[in-house]
């Protein structure tokens, strides 16, 4: 595992209001991040088999969000699949 780490651009989901007929209360919040990943990729031209490790932060990893949803997301945007991805939670 290489011992530097570089970040190769940040971007960020729509944000909403929690309510039951919010903005984006039919959006499963894998879809949010495919659509989030699809964007990544398509503005870098990134080649994800160069990809090393997704991170991503997630505040609330409940339900729907409760398990990998970073690796989940990647794979739903199309990414390589041998692209690790972890969320972190700093609520």
């Amino acid at each position: 595992m290489p011992t530097e780490a570089y970040i190769y651009d940040a971007i960020r989901t729509p944000r909403g209001r929690g309510k039951e007929d919010g903005a984006l209360h039919g959006v499963a919040p894998v879809d949010l991040l495919a659509a989030l990943f699809t964007a990544l990729q398509q503005r870098t031209n990134l080649d994800t088999t160069q990809v090393d490790d997704v991170v991503l932060g997630c505040v609330t990893p409940i339900g729907e969000q409760g398990g990998d949803i970073a690796r989940t997301a990647a794979l739903y945007a199309g990414w390589d699949v041998d692209v690790p991805g972890m969320q972190i939670n700093r609520f």
